[in-house]
């Protein structure tokens, strides 16, 4: 398998499986082996491209396309025919949506593990075997304290994937309360949008670990992402114990229930419930307790790692 998504991964090489990672020389899309910046166990292993061929694999785990193509050239096995393989889809369909074929339609020889039943229900697989496994999170532990009057707000690349993020609805946000902007390449955003740096200021690519501390000192967590499955720093934030304001997009509207915030496509309520939460810490941390509850019942590690470790059999008898 591949490190593509980090968080993600971070939870899957924790079920115990012997994981084999590649990695290139310049540690590239298609090599970047281990994460840096995450707590991986010893049995996430990095391996060249080269030696791949003399490695016993019981199931190829492909997250891009590409990748079956790659997995056949080094291990000299193609995927699906000659080695089990399962693909996982991340990603909401692009284009013509709900039409949008899936580059897999219609493999029988592969399974389409979709992270969420929003991905399921729109991607037109064919008659490609499909199967739900929906995201379990490495528990960060309850950190709130809820102590600065602002707004954290989680976007990668957030000038380049522009209203994809809600990028373009952060100085109406801004307005309501100030934010704080964590991701990979947030740097230059207030400036772009205009807004004062108090109202919007950017904190580029902090380690996780870091940017856990620094989100749950922030009053109030805002999702403003349009079109993604199901943001992973939205259930981190809610094990953190913030409450929460989102778009109602996608299954963000299956992952909060009503204690842990607020989901509308109503700009100026979720503009209004911004600024009431950050308004009144008490209502704030009441709503993030809610909030951790709903994420630790819903998107426990125990119960992701069950269901990968039943798929994974069954793929590979």
């Amino acid at each position: 398998m591949w490190h593509v998504h980090g968080s993600w991964t971070t939870s899957f090489v924790q079920g115990g499986h012997p994981c084999l990672l590649p990695v290139t020389p310049d540690r590239g899309p298609d090599g970047r082996g281990r994460a840096a910046t995450w707590d991986w166990p010893g049995t996430a292993v990095e391996i060249a491209p080269e030696r791949l061929r003399d490695e016993h694999v019981d199931v190829v785990v492909a997250q891009r396309p590409h990748e079956l193509e790659l997995a056949e050239r080094w291990l000299g096995r193609r995927p699906g025919r000659d080695v089990p393989a399962v693909y996982v889809e991340h990603n909401t369909p692009k284009g013509d949506v709900p039409g949008t074929r899936h580059p897999l339609a219609d493999r029988r020889d592969l399974r389409i593990v979709h992270v969420t039943h929003f991905n399921d229900l729109f991607w037109d697989c064919g008659s490609t075997p499909t199967t739900v496994i929906e995201h379990g999170v490495v528990d960060p532990g309850y950190r709130y304290t809820g102590d600065l009057a602002r707004a954290g707000v989680v976007v990668n690349e957030p000038l380049r994937r522009w209203r994809v993020t809600g990028t373009d609805l952060l100085p109406g946000f801004a307005e309501a309360a100030p934010l704080d902007l964590f991701g990979m390449g947030v740097a230059g955003t207030a400036a772009t949008l205009g807004v004062p740096p108090d109202r919007l200021a950017a904190h580029d690519d902090l380690p996780q670990e870091r940017m856990h501390t620094e989100l749950a000192r922030r009053r109030a967590y805002l999702h403003p992402i349009r079109w993604t499955s199901l943001g992973l720093s939205l259930i981190e934030a809610m094990l953190l114990g913030l409450p929460v304001v989102v778009l109602a997009t996608t299954e963000a509207v299956e992952a909060v229930p009503a204690d842990a915030g607020v989901v509308s496509t109503r700009l100026p309520v979720l503009r209004r419930a911004l600024r009431d939460l950050v308004a009144d810490p008490d209502r704030a941390r009441e709503t993030g307790a809610a909030a951790r509850a709903a994420a630790l019942h819903r998107y426990p590690l125990s119960r992701f790692l069950d269901d990968w470790n039943r798929l994974l059999q069954e793929v590979a008898r």
